[in-house]
């Protein structure tokens, strides 16, 4: 119908400049008429690549966590601007582990131009070998010495110290971490606070296994502080999620923030900034370090190599603490 070589309407229909513009608006007036459009899926086929890139966030740790937990929430959404920016679509999937080749079955399944994960979970060993062989996979998470693979991510043990100093400055001589440590970061973030108390001559943090997964938080929470409360005098929290439910609970029950107990979180999510009392939290800036996996990935797509990225902590304070 347009009298040209399929070849100049492909080029036209993609609005290639080499075709010339009076041509390629009667191509694309044709097409439009006869209800024409490109094949995404063969001229995928053709060019080798997807223009997909997958947001993976692997829950072997914690089960029943969900996506819409807020910290999971602020990080896609930079993730997300930053790929559809750059041309990008996203297929996101929560994975919960349930054999060893999890992520090789996600990798080899020519869905992807690359895979962005979402927290090491506990899966460490098993993002190490992925990353041996495949390149474009950029994860958000600790560091640790001789890892293979490409972490972005903030210095989680500086951050857990920065806690605790913050606690021990207020006069906290028994401290008590709520989360869990299953985890590199959370248990780097505990490892911090231990350093602090350490430095400090005090004794060691209490642990309480506190998880992220909003059904059992409040109640996990509440049993801990019936079983501690007057043993302890400040609360580090693993997480901001998980440092607001404490408030909560210490709300409920007529104990003041921070007069009858101080509390410190970690993230600097939006929200600390808008509950009462406002949070004093570590800050590991998320869109920076959404940014800085994007360049990563799109690094590693392109073949070069890329080193992991530490991030600085810093402390916010606020009223909590």
């Amino acid at each position: 119908m347009a009298g040209v070589h399929p070849g100049t309407v492909s080029r036209a229909l993609a609005n290639s400049p080499m075709v010339n513009p009076e041509t390629r608006a009667r191509i694309q007036t044709l097409a439009s008429q006869h209800g024409f459009r490109p094949n995404q899926m063969a001229s995928r086929l053709r060019t080798q690549k997807t223009n997909v890139v997958g947001v993976v966030v692997p829950l072997g740790h914690e089960k029943r966590q969900h996506l819409s937990d807020p910290f999971f929430m602020t990080i896609m959404g930079h993730l997300a601007d930053a790929l559809t920016e750059g041309g990008y679509d996203i297929m996101l999937s929560r994975v919960i582990p349930d054999a060893d080749d999890w992520l090789e079955r996600i990798v080899d399944s020519g869905m992807l131009d690359g895979v962005l994960l979402i927290g090491q979970s506990d899966q460490f060993d098993t993002i190490e070998r992925v990353a041996a062989r495949y390149r474009p996979l950029v994860v958000w998470g600790s560091r640790v010495e001789g890892q293979r693979h490409c972490s972005v991510g903030v210095d989680n043990r500086l951050g857990g110290r920065l806690a605790g100093r913050r606690l021990i400055e207020r006069g906290c001589r028994q401290i008590a971490f709520f989360g869990e440590t299953k985890t590199l970061e959370l248990a780097h973030r505990y490892a911090g606070l231990q350093d602090a108390c350490a430095e400090a001559g005090i004794a060691p943090p209490v642990s309480c296994a506190t998880h992220l997964a909003s059904d059992v938080m409040t109640s996990e929470i509440t049993a801990h502080l019936d079983r501690l409360y007057g043993a302890i005098d400040g609360i580090a929290a693993a997480s901001d999620v998980i440092a607001m439910r404490i408030v909560r609970v210490l709300a409920d029950r007529g104990i003041a923030v921070p007069q009858g107990m101080p509390v410190v979180g970690f993230d600097d999510l939006p929200l600390a900034n808008h509950i009462v009392p406002r949070l004093t939290t570590i800050r590991q800036d998320v869109a920076l370090g959404a940014s800085l996996m994007i360049r990563a990935l799109f690094e590693r797509m392109r073949g070069d190599d890329t080193d992991s990225v530490v991030m600085a902590p810093e402390l916010i304070e606020r009223d909590s603490a």
